[in-house]
């Protein structure tokens, strides 16, 4: 039996589809040379490589999309049944219950992206093409996706800042490794307890987590962190996971969000105020140069003067030590050397990592199998008189997605600090 390798070889050795006269039906995704065997196994192919970079579709309610169904898909949630506490009457046939449950619509988009092929690639390339290609393409497609639910994710208002010690991403610092706020066994538990005081349910016995490797880093030396083959079967591991904790298996991803804060000028994340503020103004010197380009960004912008909330109003530029800041509402006190940075990260610009804990049906989205995810290519002479030289052949990907928050308390948000 041939293993994987050499069937793979077999199948991109078979480059004969780019070759040939030109294709009269411009834009076609037949070809005489890639058989429909081919181009399944092609589209499997595909899905198998961008299937693992899903690790925010892991725990959703997954539907295919419906064909000639417009572009709505619609979730479903069956509603609990109400409680009996009724005693029943000796010989009589209470009132049956009827099953009812409640629907989220959602309209689908596409998505995709596509490589280009030059005719010489493809004659001098040492690797075989449509291999290298498809990879490529299914690395940038499960990127892409998984981006897309990611943000949807991290849009649920259920937010929990490290051990709930402050109230705002701004106010989450890192100094060093004992004054700071990041990820600790007792915030999982704490966000584990939100979801069991929502009876969320849980998806085979356990809430699922996504997770940074800067938090994994800060949690898993706790003593009762638990590895995967310490808790369930080797053959029922998810993809990337790495380990359980107080009920939630987490899944590792480089890709889980992460809030950096915007730089205020091309050169810096910060801008440091030059001079004591002892009166009431609006007027901040700082110590920084500011350029017209800055200045023109920053008009708007919401910073933090330490730790005091504040928007910038407009921004006068100019050298080291004589641009200005205007400010929306005046300020009586503010130190030299106090620290600008943008509000959108943690106190003094730390970065600031989401860390999620969820259960079973807190949301859903489109499968990639099912007419969620099509692999196509465009064989040289297929482009017309667009490509007059059969110069260019093209391979690409398609998706047709959306990703919609069903129960938004199922999912809890905890926001911290990470050592660096």
């Amino acid at each position: 039996m041939k293993t994987m390798m050499e069937n793979l070889v077999l199948l991109a050795m078979n480059l004969h589809m780019f070759d040939g006269a030109p294709n009269p039906n411009t834009n076609v995704t037949t070809s005489e040379g890639l058989t429909d065997e081919m181009k399944t196994y092609y589209s499997d192919y595909l899905i198998d490589l961008v299937e693992p970079e899903l690790v925010h579709d892991l725990f959703a309610q997954k539907h295919p999309i419906p064909k000639n169904g417009g572009k709505t898909i619609e979730f479903r949630q069956w509603d609990t049944l109400p409680e009996m506490t009724a005693p029943l009457t000796e010989g009589v046939t209470p009132d049956g219950q009827s099953l009812s449950m409640s629907t989220v619509t959602a309209t689908v988009e596409q998505y995709g992206g596509y490589v280009t092929l030059s005719d010489m690639f493809m004659l001098t390339a040492i690797d075989p093409v449509l291999i290298v290609a498809t990879k490529a393409i299914s690395s940038q497609a499960g990127r892409s996706l998984d981006t897309i639910s990611r943000e949807v994710l991290n849009s649920g208002t259920i937010v929990q800042y490290a051990e709930g010690q402050v109230s705002s991403r701004a106010a989450l610092s890192y100094t060093d490794e004992s004054t700071n706020h990041n990820l600790t066994p007792r915030a999982i538990k704490m966000a584990v307890r939100f979801l069991e005081s929502q009876d969320a349910p849980k998806i085979d016995g356990w809430y699922g987590g996504i997770i940074h490797p800067y938090c994994k880093f800060d949690l898993t030396n706790d003593e009762d962190w638990r590895k995967p083959h310490e808790y369930v079967d080797t053959e029922n591991i998810y993809e990337n996971e790495i380990g359980e904790l107080y009920g939630v298996r987490f899944v590792q991803s480089s890709r889980a969000k992460k809030f950096e804060a915007t730089a205020l000028t091309a050169g810096s994340k910060n801008l440091t105020v030059k001079t004591a503020i002892a009166s009431s103004t609006t007027t901040v010197a700082v110590k920084e140069a500011i350029t017209n380009a800055d200045a023109t960004a920053l008009a708007g912008m919401k910073v933090l003067l330490g730790a005091a909330d504040a928007t910038i109003a407009s921004a006068t530029a100019g050298a080291a030590g004589s641009a200005t800041l205007t400010l929306t509402q005046a300020i009586t006190t503010l130190a030299a050397d106090t620290v600008i940075t943008a509000a959108d990260a943690g106190a003094g610009g730390a970065d600031v990592y989401s860390t999620l804990i969820m259960g079973a049906d807190a949301y859903g989205t489109t499968e990639v199998t099912g007419g969620g995810l099509q692999h196509i290519v465009k064989q040289l002479g297929s482009g017309g008189t667009g490509d007059p030289l059969n110069q260019r052949a093209t391979c690409g990907w398609k998706a047709t997605k959306v990703t919609e928050l069903l129960v938004p308390q199922y999912i809890v948000r905890i926001e911290t600090t990470a050592t660096p």
